[in-house]
């Protein structure tokens, strides 16, 4: 299953539907399922971009362009 690192905005407490343990301030990886998509769309949380996904990702579309 396809995994998202969210973080809570705003001071808020958002828990683990799971382990009803608080998300960390910093941000976890959680499963990219229904229940945080909403939580991101009512905006609870926010996606953590990662510089290492996104060079990750820039490195395989420049490969990708040279072929």
């Amino acid at each position: 299953m396809a995994t998202i690192k969210i973080k809570p905005l705003n001071g808020l407490i958002v828990r683990d539907p799971v382990t009803r343990e608080p998300l960390k301030k910093e941000g976890e990886e959680k499963p990219r399922n229904p229940y945080w998509l909403r939580r991101i769309k009512d905006k609870s949380v926010e996606l953590v971009s990662s510089n290492a996904t996104k060079t990750a990702k820039k490195t395989v579309a420049t490969k990708e362009a040279e072929q």
